[in-house]
């Protein structure tokens, strides 16, 4: 069964992803190779090789349509789930319910997930860095991204759809999971990352089991900073970096982290934007 951590992108998911890693799979050593193998201890979800395993017909050259992904979300999580272990899958995409051929698919279901570790972020904040990772001119690109309910990505060869929708969507689609649901924000885990990694400890202990002192928490909480994260980037240990499949431009997937301030970085403008448009679900998130 699969457990998710799931978050509109740039919003923490691959930070709570490596603390999880560090608490379930890796002893805290002083070797940083446990980031190169991330992927391998929590993968992210939609892959090429998920539907490939189904039928292989549904991928042409390297390629998986919308509407192929949407119909064979179910079928690829049953495929996964067959031999009935427990794992945990990072995703951006939303919990949604897509109509295709006149019938509707779910990404999800009970059958197939255990629960979700849903993240979220103040879109004043995630929106530099969508700027940064999703290589867009202007902060006028970037949120339109935030406010297109019919965003896509992974619209690439060798990629998987996902579906990401608007910035609000996103994280309400999630909100409404109706089992063993758990909601950490990035700026909570930023201010006080103890506390959330001991109610993170919490969660998963009702899924496995977790041998865990004071010491080896204020390890992780090393190990998983940002600055030492940025770091273990610049020496080569991190393979997620952001590429743009036009131009082939990387771009560093560690960007800013907590100097990412939209106080500082943002005209009033587009704060004014972003609130005015968002205004309900961030008043719900104490965001405003």
């Amino acid at each position: 069964m699969i457990l998710w951590i799931a978050s509109y992108p740039k919003s923490g998911n691959t930070w709570i992803r490596t603390i999880i890693s560090q608490l379930i799979f890796d002893q805290v050593t002083d070797d940083n190779s446990w980031l190169l193998n991330l992927h391998k201890k929590i993968d992210s979800y939609p892959k090429i090789k998920h539907f490939s395993n189904i039928n292989p017909s549904l991928i042409k050259k390297n390629f998986i349509t919308k509407d192929d992904t949407i119909m064979n979300w179910i079928h690829s999580q049953k495929k996964i789930n067959q031999d009935k272990k427990f794992r945990i899958f990072k995703t951006h995409n939303m919990f949604c319910n897509i109509k295709v051929k006149d019938k509707r698919y779910s990404f999800t279901n009970l059958e197939n997930t255990l629960g979700v570790i849903h993240i979220v972020r103040d879109p004043r904040n995630v929106i530099t860095s969508v700027k940064n990772h999703f290589f867009k001119n202007s902060y006028s690109e970037a949120l339109n991204m935030l406010l297109e309910k019919k965003t896509w990505g992974g619209i690439y060869e060798n990629e998987v759809p996902e579906a990401l929708g608007s910035w609000e969507d996103h994280y309400k689609s999630w909100s409404l999971f109706p089992r063993n649901y758990i909601l950490f924000k990035y700026e909570e885990i930023l201010s006080d990352p103890k506390k959330q990694i001991k109610r993170l400890i919490a969660y998963l202990e009702k899924f496995t089991p977790i041998k865990i002192d004071e010491k080896k928490i204020n390890e992780i909480i090393h190990k998983t900073s940002f600055e030492n994260l940025k770091s273990l980037e610049n020496e080569g240990f991190f393979l997620e970096k952001s590429i743009n499949k036009v131009t082939k431009e990387k771009t560093d997937f560690f960007f800013l982290g907590p100097k990412n301030d939209y106080k500082r970085l943002l005209d009033k403008k587009t704060i004014y934007a972003i609130e005015k448009n968002f205004k309900k679900t961030m008043q719900e998130l104490k965001y405003i």
